[in-house]
């Protein structure tokens, strides 16, 4: 063979390797896009935080952060998947997790999971991303809900140690009427309406849909809780004009010390410390009213069946889990540990997460059926012709109750 010859062979085995090593080198450079949802300004610098640390750590795949408001979330993941153009990973509200199931979209995580990865989930917070026995969605946040006071103004009212009972609670606001402060703040616009009277419903012993997957808020005890809300507006115990506040609106008075009460998540005291630091405030369990009941939340984060690059994607998922960027995105969030390291972690030490952790044994969760977003549409919508006079309880809720049983499949 000749020197030419040979020299040609030997650089066409190079440029073989060479292309070989392009191919595996391809193999390797992913690009992970991730939709994030907007928690709040420090949302999106943790994850870009968080993404770089990742792609240090392992060369040649790239994470991609968008990050989208919560109340355009839905819509637009419904659009790109529609369109194939979702991210390979995206945060969820936990109950839009069905949905997602029954159109085929969500990749099943239970082949990536070893027991290891999975015993480092509070069991509690892994149950709602569960659906037919497979894991869908880890628990990226989880929430629950108590009630704030203002101590100084609770304390005039004869309750240093916040109201126990819903009794107190108007006991204690008819003190404070006279002295011309609103007690119980009582939200009655946009998502949650529902929820914050599910709080009275729940706790007299009602429940929203019941074993028969069937609408079951309009009960004795639903009655009783619609009537409760209605009594507090008519009697002048609450902020005048319930149906123009939206949950943030009512964080506002209580921070302001224009209500004495509120009912909201852990994320309140991030805020108070803040934006109010020299508010005194203590957190109470809901107000009983015959049983103890709170509301527990979970947004999940899903992986998509479309994505070409699953594996990295699992990989990123796995490291978000780890107990350092867990502890930095919970405690700057102002949410509740969802691993067990996270919450041996010296930030969740203190009174306030104590106190919320401490009503999980009692926590309901939003059920995962099909129809619950119009459940809760039709609920609040009865609730705010009973907080405007237009209908009575017991009317409203069997209305309602029609709706929601529609939606339900009954």
């Amino acid at each position: 063979m000749s020197l030419h010859a040979r020299a040609s062979l030997v650089l066409g085995r190079i440029a073989v390797a060479l292309a070989f090593a392009g191919i595996a080198h391809a193999a390797q450079a992913d690009t992970v896009r991730v939709t994030v949802a907007h928690y709040s300004d420090a949302t999106a610098p943790y994850f870009e935080k968080i993404a770089r640390n990742f792609e240090k750590a392992n060369p040649g795949t790239t994470i991609k952060i968008e990050d989208v408001n919560w109340d355009t979330l839905q819509q637009k993941l419904q659009t790109d998947i529609s369109g194939g153009a979702n991210a390979d990973l995206a945060i969820v509200g936990t109950r839009w997790l069905l949905d997602f199931v029954k159109d085929d979209v969500a990749e099943p995580l239970d082949g990536y999971m070893d027991p290891t990865f999975k015993a480092r989930f509070i069991g509690p917070f892994l149950a709602p991303g569960e659906i037919n026995g497979k894991v869908y969605g880890l628990p990226i946040a989880a929430s629950a809900r108590a009630l704030y006071y203002n101590k100084d103004l609770l304390a005039k009212a004869g309750f240093p140690d916040g109201p126990k009972t819903w009794d107190d609670v108007i006991t204690a606001s008819k003190k404070l009427k006279a002295l011309g402060i609103a007690g119980f703040g009582l939200q009655g616009k946009e998502i949650e309406t529902d929820v914050y009277w599910y709080y009275a419903l729940w706790t007299n012993g009602g429940d929203v849909v019941g074993k028969d997957g069937k609408a079951a808020f309009n009960s004795p005890a639903g009655v009783k809780a619609a009537t409760l809300y209605k009594t507090l507006i008519d009697d002048g115990l609450t902020q005048p004009g319930v149906t123009g506040y939206s949950r943030e609106d009512v964080q506002n008075l209580f921070k302001q010390g224009r209500v004495a009460m509120v009912i909201s998540a852990p994320f309140l005291a991030k805020q108070i410390k803040k934006e109010a630091p020299n508010l005194k405030y203590g957190i109470d369990p809901i107000p009983m009213g015959t049983t103890h009941a709170t509301y527990a939340v979970t947004d999940s984060i899903v992986m998509f069946k479309n994505s070409k690059v699953k594996k990295s994607a699992w990989k990123f998922l796995d490291y978000l889990f780890t107990k350092e960027p867990r502890v930095e995105f919970t405690s700057t969030e102002g949410f509740l540990p969802t691993t067990k390291a996270e919450a041996t972690d010296p930030a969740f030490n203190d009174p306030d997460t104590k106190a919320f952790v401490a009503l999980l044994p009692t926590a309901k969760f939003a059920p995962t059926i099909t129809g619950w977003e119009d459940t809760a549409k039709a609920v609040s919508n009865a609730m705010q012709s009973v907080y405007l006079g237009k209908a009575k309880p017991a009317d409203a809720l069997n209305g309602a109750a029609t709706e929601a049983n529609k939606a339900l499949g009954h």
